[in-house]
């Protein structure tokens, strides 16, 4: 469960995605190209500079509009938690946490996937504070519970339309996260529907990647991150998420060039990120741990 608290609280916990009720083409809709439902422009645009692009900064421009323009759309409440996760504001991460659910709960009449889906977020994020605040071993108890809920609301979503790119897309990144934590838990099955289903591919690759990674799959998980990179070239986490993998493998020059890569977005991301990049590329090139650590400012 330890790495489980923290994965919550990354690009994980980062993933309260959305989609609205069905409008024409032209509707904002990352996740979808046919018959796309319209989340706002903000709130798409706030999505693209996280996952697509790796800029946090743009991404906290458009928010702040969006809290005015599309405050009913869960997804802005969703990465706004996520934002004030990174920034270790707990408050606010349980405020956004309670908005991204009451928003859902508010679409399940006229949008009963995406209110199941949206309200499974809240109800995540909720478990992650309790996680964080409570530490562990006391909130773990309280966190399972929740997961139940969670996995509820999501088995609604699901009967709905087993087959909705967002869905698979989020519930693949929450199976693969329990998979590598939980020893009932099915990596297969998750890659399986990410794979198949999950849209945006430079997020549902990533995820995929990610899978294999902590499975330990490092070849698998290098084709995956190109093919996400073939769809977002310029996203500095993916650079660093196959820098992590070739330094598995032991391909030390490979990696630090694009740690190196990576760190050249350091203006556009958030600052705990920057410093793990610098202290993992610092690793690669053979520096011990302790003198990286002391570069980079860790206790």
């Amino acid at each position: 469960m330890r790495k489980l608290a923290t994965r919550a609280g990354s690009g994980l916990l980062a993933l309260g995605l959305s989609l609205s009720v069905a409008l024409p083409s032209l509707a904002a809709d990352p996740f979808r190209t046919t018959s796309p439902h319209d989340i706002g422009d903000n709130t798409e645009a706030a999505f693209k500079a996280i996952f697509r692009d790796g800029d946090y900064v743009g991404a906290r421009e458009y928010l702040e509009q969006a809290k005015t323009t599309e405050d009913d759309e869960p997804l802005v409440h969703a990465m706004l938690a996520s934002m004030a996760y990174l920034d270790a504001d707990w408050d606010e991460v349980a405020n956004r946490a309670e908005l991204t659910k009451i928003k859902a709960q508010a679409l399940v009449a006229t949008d009963p996937l995406r209110g199941h889906l949206y309200t499974a977020v809240g109800i995540f994020l909720e478990g992650a504070h309790v996680l964080k605040t409570r530490g562990v071993a006391r909130g773990t108890p309280t966190a399972l519970a929740m997961l139940q809920r969670v996995f509820s609301e999501l088995d609604k979503a699901e009967s709905i339309d087993p087959n909705d790119p967002e869905l698979n897309l989020l519930k693949g990144y929450m199976d693969l996260m329990l998979a590598v934590n939980l020893p009932f838990s099915n990596p297969a099955e998750a890659i399986a529907r990410m794979d198949q289903y999950g849209s945006p591919i430079y997020l549902s690759q990533r995820g995929i990647a990610i899978g294999y990674r902590d499975l330990e799959q490092y070849d698998e998980a290098i084709a995956a991150v190109n093919q996400a990179l073939g769809a977002a070239p310029e996203n500095p986490e993916l650079f660093y998420l196959k820098a992590q993998l070739l330094a598995r493998q032991g391909a030390r020059e490979e990696s630090v060039a694009l740690f190196n890569q990576a760190l050249d977005y350091a203006d556009q991301l958030p600052q705990p990120l920057v410093q793990r990049i610098t202290w993992e590329g610092c690793v690669a090139e053979g520096t011990a741990s302790d003198e990286c650590s002391e570069l980079v400012g860790y206790n």
